[in-house]
């Protein structure tokens, strides 16, 4: 199979991870029989440096015209240190999943046997832990009105939804719990929230198109409190976009690190992966950072975007091996050898 994937490195550890996830796929593709085009394309600070524009015209069209897209992180502290830049890293990750229509964000969350004493959790309380979350990507208060008034000190977002978004992002997480355990939690703050209130009555509405799910909903304060307590207790969730960003990030910590799990925006036409892990500016160019998720991001691609799940079963099958025997980053290596960034794929892509 020919494989044509836009390659958006980004800034900050983005290139050093992605280079990584390159190794291990090309490493894949030749195993297997495969041929992959990569397309590189700038995107974030990068691309700002180099054009002016954090996501480009030239990096859509790449983006529209492959039949999926590996990213690696955007954003740098020159940015984040000054609230005045007009211009930003961030927008143009916004504007890249509107203009792509990535409306849903699939993140999951699971243990690793090796791993499982490195969570701050307890054993007890995440082991067999294996959960997904559906965040609605495009909408919401990150692409609401906003703006200041009454002479700069009265500061605004608006949080806006329609029924259309709930139930595209609906239908996906009834979808994908059929699939699973038929578990399906819907998350809201319906007793405060105006669109909480439509997402709920939007998804009671669609339980009589899947009578085998179990539906149940919950606010997303308890929901946050459960995550530490009894995560196994979830399966698929579904939530808006602000607060699956905040919870997404919160689960991510049950598997011992953020540098571990991979996540996947996928809308109608096109399908982005990605590592849910940000730009860690402090590491850039010292071969530490953790590559996993976004080699793991790679195996979500291989059976996502090309149905290919040997292929990504292959992926995962190496990187737990590398778990195993400890060919892991410094942020794994609990005071054993920490290898670089470059080892570790180098390594994996060696014993594919």
């Amino acid at each position: 199979m020919k494989l044509n994937i836009a390659l958006l490195a980004g800034d900050g550890i983005g290139p050093e991870v992605i280079d990584q996830a390159v190794k291990v796929s090309d490493a894949i593709a030749s195993k297997f029989g495969h041929e992959i085009n990569w397309t590189p394309a700038l995107t974030g600070a990068a691309a700002i440096d180099a054009v002016g524009e954090p996501y480009p015209d030239e990096t859509h069209d790449i983006c529209v015209n492959a039949d999926a897209v590996l990213f690696g992180a955007i954003g740098h502290p020159r940015f984040d240190n000054d609230p005045s830049a007009k211009v930003r890293p961030e927008q143009g990750l916004l504007k890249m999943r509107k203009a792509l229509g990535l409306f849903a964000n699939v993140r999951p969350t699971f243990t690793f046997p090796s791993l499982i004493d490195k969570s701050p959790l307890k054993r007890e309380r995440i082991e067999g832990t294996d959960l997904v979350f559906l965040r609605e990507l495009t909408g919401g208060i990150y692409f609401g009105e906003k703006g200041r008034r009454d002479g700069g000190e009265t500061a605004f977002d608006n949080c806006v939804y329609t029924r259309e978004e709930v139930q595209r992002l609906a239908k996906k997480g009834f979808e994908l719990a059929m699939t699973r355990s038929k578990r399906l939690c819907c998350v809201d703050k319906a007793n405060v929230l105006e669109t909480s209130r439509l997402w709920r009555e939007t998804v009671q509405a669609m339980e009589k198109d899947y009578p085998e799910v179990e539906v149940s909903y919950e606010f997303v304060d308890a929901v946050a409190m459960r995550l530490v307590q009894w995560p196994n207790s979830y399966d698929v969730l579904i939530t808006e976009n602000l607060f699956g960003d905040i919870l997404t990030d919160e689960a991510s910590v049950i598997s011992g690190s953020m540098g571990l799990m991979p996540s996947a925006s996928v809308g109608t036409n096109n399908q982005l992966f990605e590592p849910i892990h940000g730009s860690y500016p402090q590491a850039t160019g010292k071969n530490i950072a953790n590559p996993l998720a976004t080699i793991l991001s790679a195996a979500m691609m291989f059976e996502m975007a090309f149905g290919l799940k040997e292929e990504a079963e292959a992926i995962r099958a190496v990187v737990n091996k590398s778990l195993a025997e400890g060919v892991v980053t410094e942020d794994l290596a609990a005071g054993k050898k920490a290898y670089g960034t470059s080892e570790v794929g180098d390594w994996l892509a060696q014993n594919v």
